[in-house]
């Protein structure tokens, strides 16, 4: 037995209670088959950079996974309180064989921003960068340690009787 509701403009129309559900699937996997989804991060369209950052003994480190660069494709900058990676990522691969030609480029800037801690030394930031890992290290600032001020109490002139 199906339940059927009334409409009076169209009669009767059966009952389907995942109706919008039903429509709302058939929308999403319109969205995602548009060709500009595609080019997301996660789908490997964009390069986006894997960052870790950690404290270690008197200083933090930063850092991220740039396989595939050299250090002259990399920028890091300090402003403000604010760390900034920049690269751009050029690949090329070419295979010509007798009965096929394949070629593949990828080509893309990247840049990642990090806001340093509040005693970050941003004036004696150092890094490296050692088969495809950036190293950044970023020296924490001396901590201002407590003075003993010594309290002296003055003493009053007697007065005249």
């Amino acid at each position: 037995m199906v339940i059927e509701k009334r409409n009076p403009r169209q009669g009767i129309i059966p009952w389907r209670p995942f109706h919008a559900l039903e429509e709302m699937q058939r929308g999403l996997d319109d969205f995602w088959s548009w060709p500009m989804i595609r080019r997301f991060p996660f789908d490997g369209g964009e390069f986006m950079p894997a960052i870790d950052m950690y404290e270690k003994n008197n200083q933090y480190v930063v850092k991220a996974e740039l396989p595939g660069l050299e250090e002259k494709d990399v920028d890091v900058s300090v402003v403000g309180d604010r760390l900034t990676i920049k690269g751009e990522k050029k690949t090329e691969s070419e295979v010509n064989e007798e009965d096929y030609y394949r070629s593949e480029r990828t080509y893309g800037s990247f840049f990642r921003s990090i806001d340093l801690p509040d005693d970050a030394d941003a004036d004696k930031v150092a890094a490296n960068f050692d088969n495809g890992v950036l190293e950044i290290d970023i020296p924490k600032m001396a901590a201002a340690k407590p003075k003993k001020v010594a309290v002296s109490a003055k003493k009053k002139a007697k007065s005249a009787k």
